[in-house]
């Protein structure tokens, strides 16, 4: 009897260790995966990754250490907003170490809709853009958030919070560099947080801005008209193009270098139009071929085209649109300051125009042949002249 009550004793004990481990492992639910991570740790500040894009704002979060703090995915989400799905992140088990994703794309319904932080700052312009008043960018923040799922008036779990933040300027400097044809892409720098790559530029030689304009190597007639256009591509509609600024360098980049301004605000070339600005996703103006006068000695002036260019929210767009006319001074030409750049085509221009080459389409040869005859011509009519006038007065012409 003393036997049977010790081995009963024993089995009572050996369930209740294995009901333990049971409880022990459901509390801390900690996947295969974690077991061999080395992020199977507790949480740390160095845990979440941001990188702001062109398109989306894409946040890694390490999984591990929240399943260390005794959370999982499903009780992470942005901002609090559990009752919106397009705010819970996406765990992924196959990257090395596992990572709870967000992606936020930067369109107005999902940055409101998981209460994501959306503001404009304005800003005195400095450097480049020292000339400006105002220059502007947004600033894009928020944060993940653990929610305790602890039932009672207590709890041991450490609330876990993750912030980020995103800045972008929204005024940059297109530069137009060498290339025959049309305009190219500038670069991608998705990392740095920037909108530009978002940014084209494209020469047309027709007011719809349909052909793309081709210049050939003997260069563009002077006073050919040029259509630009500056436009954005896969970018939130929350913002336009504003064109502060186009100008003409005679290399392709603004350091040290003279350069010509179409425009600048209010103040522009006499044959420059600006004719889409600040209104869309696109801006658009047009200018006519000229010559640089350091270039008198060479037959093809080459000039490059750059535009400091801004991305307005659309409700500030109208406030940051010049006032004209305006008392401003044209700008002369002197050097360029220093400023990263990216690149597109050039321009060239022939030294005559059509009409200037009718004018000379004569060969030397032939100009000779026309000058003999019309010597010729006189000498004949003169002499004719002589013998009517000697006839008529009856005298012999031999004596």
């Amino acid at each position: 009897m003393k036997s049977y009550r010790s081995t009963l004793t024993t089995m009572k004990l050996i369930i209740f260790v294995c009901q333990l481990g049971l409880i022990l492992r459901t509390e801390a639910q900690v996947p295969d995966a974690c077991t061999v991570s080395e992020t199977n740790r507790p949480p740390e500040n160095t845990d979440i990754s941001v990188s702001c894009g062109t398109q989306s704002i894409d946040l890694n979060i390490y999984l591990c250490p929240m399943y260390q703090a005794s959370y999982n995915e499903s009780l992470m989400v942005l901002n609090n907003q559990f009752n919106t799905p397009a705010c819970l992140g996406t765990a992924d088990w196959t990257a090395v170490p596992p990572v709870l994703k967000f992606r936020i794309p930067l369109n107005e319904t999902v940055i409101a809709a998981c209460g994501n932080s959306f503001k404009i700052m304005n800003d005195v312009g400095s450097g480049t853009f020292s000339d400006f008043s105002s220059i502007q960018s947004v600033n894009i923040s928020g944060s993940v958030t653990s929610s305790d799922p602890s039932a009672g008036a207590i709890t041991y779990r450490s609330q876990l919070l993750y912030k980020f933040s995103c800045y972008y300027p929204l005024q940059y400097l297109l530069n137009n560099t060498q290339v025959s044809v049309s305009g190219v892409n500038v670069a991608i720098r998705d990392n740095n947080g920037t909108f530009i790559s978002t940014l084209s530029m494209q020469l047309y030689k027709d007011p719809l801005y349909q052909e793309p304009l081709t210049i050939p190597p003997t260069g563009l007639n002077l006073k050919t008209k040029i259509y630009v256009s500056v436009k954005a591509t896969n970018l939130t509609q929350r913002f336009n193009v504003l064109l502060d600024r186009c100008y003409a360098t005679t290399s392709p980049y603004p350091t040290l270098t003279t350069y010509y301004d179409l425009f600048v605000g209010c103040t522009r070339d006499p044959q420059t139009k600006v004719e889409l600005n600040g209104a869309s996703q696109k801006a658009q103006f047009s200018f006519e071929a000229f010559r640089f006068v350091e270039h008198k000695d060479i037959i093809v002036s080459t000039f490059y085209l750059h535009c400091t260019t801004r991305l307005c929210e659309v409700s500030t767009c109208s406030s940051l649109l010049p006032v004209c006319p305006s008392k401003r001074k044209r700008r002369e030409v002197q050097d360029v300051p220093t400023n990263a750049t990216v690149t597109s085509p050039a321009i060239y221009v022939g030294k005559q125009n059509s009409a200037q080459k009718s004018d000379s389409s004569y060969s030397s040869p032939v100009v000779a042949v026309i000058i003999c005859i019309v010597i010729l011509t006189i000498v004949i009519v003169a002499m004719t002249i002589y013998l009517l006038f000697y006839v008529r007065l009856g005298k012999p012409l031999i004596h």
